[in-house]
Order: C-alpha cells, then structure tokens, then sequence
C-alpha cells in the first residue's frame, strides 16, 4: 500500500512544530488508521488553529451547490469555503494573519471541474503574497497519472468549475497541480508538497491498496470518479445526472427518453472501454423526482482504455439528435455564474456546444482536442513529481 503525503507528515511531524497552522480539509483527510487529521496533530502536540471545509462542508453532507451552513464541532475553528455567494470561496481576511502555515489535504477525482482543488488554487491566490505557506499533503489521481483528454481550459470561460489550465482529465496529482498553477499565476507563494511514497503515474486507484472514502455526496465509488469527467457535462443539460440515485453519474436519462434507441446511438460510435446499458430509474431528488425516467447506466469495461469525456460529449450528441425538441442547454446560475451555460463553464469552451448544435460528425469533435491533448501532455512533465 502507498503511503499518502498526511501519514508521511504525521511520521516526522517535528518540521510543522511550532507553526500556526490552518487545515483545509473535508473527511477524506485520513490517515491509514482513518483517523482524522486534525485528531492526529493535535495528539501529536501540533494544535490545529483553524479549519477550512470547501463545498459539501467538513464532512461533505451537502448537495452540490448549497451554501454550507452547518459544521460539526471537531475542538477547531472551522471556516466555510463555500457560501451562497462567489465572496464566500475565497477566505474572509481576517481569518489569515494568525496563520504561517496552511496544509491541504482532500482526495481529488482527477477531473477539471471537481471544485476542491479550485478551492485550494483560490486559496493560494489570497495568501500570496501574505508570507502564508501553503503544504499539500499528496494523495493519488484515482485516474492515474499519464492519460489526459479533453479541451484546455479556454481563460474566457474561467470560473469555480474551470480555473486550473489544464484538459478536463489532466493526469496530474494536488501537489503536482498546485506547483502548476503558481507558476501559471506568478504567485508570490512558498508552496511544499508531502509527495506519497510508493506511488507510480500508471497507478489507478484500485493499484494503490487505499480505500476509498465518498469525498462528496455524489462520489460514492471510484467507478463514479471513472464516469466524472464525461457525465459532469450532464449537470448542462435538461437531462438527468443520476443525482438521487445511488449510482450518481453512472445513471443517465430522462421522461422522454427511449433506452433502447438511445443505447443503440451510442454504440454506434464505437468508443473504448464502455458498454451502453439501458436502464430506468426514478431518482429520489433532483431532476424528475419520483418521475419514472430512461437512459442508459455505463459499464465500464476496460478503465485503461475507456474515454470518459468523449463518451459523455458522444452521448449529448445522441440525445440532441434523438430528442431535439426536449435536450436543452441550461441556462441559469451555476456555481455562481448567470451569463455563459453550465455545459460550456464544464467543457471549458463554446465550440463543443455548438458543435453538438450543428450536428458535426461526433468523430470530428472529439478530434478538435487532440492537439490540447498532445500538448499538454508534454507540458505537464514539468510538473511530475512521480515516475513511472
């Protein structure tokens, strides 16, 4: 089993002695013992002064964008990162100067949008400057390490589900990312990184020998983290996510549609590593509560070679194309943004919507980010703190 960046600091603790230390965390901070972080320094005789908890709260037991109002008591101070507010992801400035040190530690899923890391690359943009370390405890891409897919991040699209700039599957770790992004921002930072130990870039998450732990509602397997970076695009549309099931992303579908057909459009476009399952459901809450719905629950097959944002780019192509008088574009406030549609903030650009729109050939819009692929794929080697 690997050891994470939180159970290498807790066995030479001797270097953050002393220090004024805040913690942004969620209940995936554990150790291999799965004791809590902030348990495990305070028995060390290292106080924790403050917690910060980002979106779902401390202990992730809220839906996807709620302000998080309640936090348990744990013997710290903990500060909501995540309000009803865009002020309300960036911490109130009061609550920095008694610190010297912040240590992050929370479990990525390995996708752009997943809004933990943007939170910590917030964080980093308000302290610098400030004198403030910032420590990231490393944890494992469940992903892996090598297979990007996906647009860049267009910077006209920036926002809570899109700042880092990276393809939606980036293939790098939290630590590897935060040195990314302060050479990206120019920050004035000292930033550290706790790298694992015995993790390899071709290590998915079922190599590293570590439990998962749901690190938000919706996250509840790795598998779901497999779908992620594909059906994150689905929070765009008029179609369901599977929220309020319990295979969340996994799930797919509406009232209007045939899973049969809908299955059928799929496999016709050959993808890798996936089976096209037709399915009903009837989700508790969210989209079409308590409504009888079809769709389709993805199989994955072969997670090495399965493309998830394809696939989830391919299957809103079959659905406008069966139903184009019932598949929309959301329009509305997302993750604090009421002027550009969700799927656009998600896939990082216009061109993939419009393209959807146009009904361009599926093949010729997954080719139109292969070159941000190979691109970055040389780019991020820069950053690797682990090898092969």
């Amino acid at each position: 089993m690997i050891l994470t960046g939180l159970d290498r600091l807790l066995a030479e603790p001797d270097g953050i002695s002393g220090r004024s230390i805040g913690l942004l965390v969620n209940q995936t901070s554990l150790t291999r013992e799965f004791e809590y972080s902030w348990n495990a320094l305070n028995r060390r005789g290292i106080p924790v002064r403050r917690l910060f908890s980002p979106e779902h709260g401390l202990f992730a037991i809220e839906q996807d964008q709620v302000a998080v109002g309640f936090e348990p008591e744990t013997g710290c101070e903990t500060a909501s990162l995540y309000g009803s507010t865009a002020d309300s992801l960036i911490p109130k400035k009061e609550l920095l100067p008694d610190l010297d040190l912040i240590i992050f530690d929370i479990q990525d899923v390995g996708s752009r949008y997943y809004t933990y890391l943007n939170t910590l690359a917030l964080l980093m943009e308000a302290v610098s400057g400030m004198g403030i370390e910032i420590m990231v405890l490393d944890r494992p891409n469940p992903l892996g390490g090598t297979a990007v897919e996906g647009p860049m991040l267009d910077p006209a699209f920036r926002s809570f589900v899109g700042i880092f700039p990276v393809p939606v599957r980036h293939g790098l770790t939290a630590g590897e990312l935060a040195h990314l992004y302060r050479d990206y921002r120019k920050l004035d930072l000292e930033l550290s990184v706790v790298p694992m130990e015995g993790w390899r870039r071709d290590m998915l998450f079922g190599d590293t020998g570590l439990q998962w732990v749901p690190p938000s509602p919706n996250m509840p397997t790795v598998q779901t983290a497999a779908v992620y970076p594909g059906m994150c695009l689905f929070e765009g549309l008029s179609v369901s996510e599977g929220r309020g099931t319990t295979t969340p992303f996994e799930l797919s579908g509406a009232p209007f549609v045939h899973p049969e057909a809908l299955a059928e459009a799929c496999r016709s476009y050959n993808l890798p590593g996936i089976v096209f399952r037709p399915a009903w459901f009837r989700p508790g809450f969210h989209k079409f509560a308590g409504e009888a719905v079809g769709g389709i629950a993805l199989q994955v097959s072969d997670l090495r070679s399965f493309r998830p944002f394809a696939t989830g780019v391919a299957m809103t192509a079959a659905l406008h194309r069966l139903y184009p008088g019932d598949v929309r574009f959301l329009r509305g406030v997302y993750e604090f943004n009421d002027t550009v549609p969700a799927f656009d903030l998600l896939a990082g650009n216009a061109s993939v919507r419009t393209s959807i729109e146009e009904d361009l050939p599926v093949e010729a819009i997954i080719d139109s980010w292969r070159a941000d692929e190979a691109a970055f794929s040389a780019e991020k080697q820069a950053f690797h703190i682990y090898g092969h």
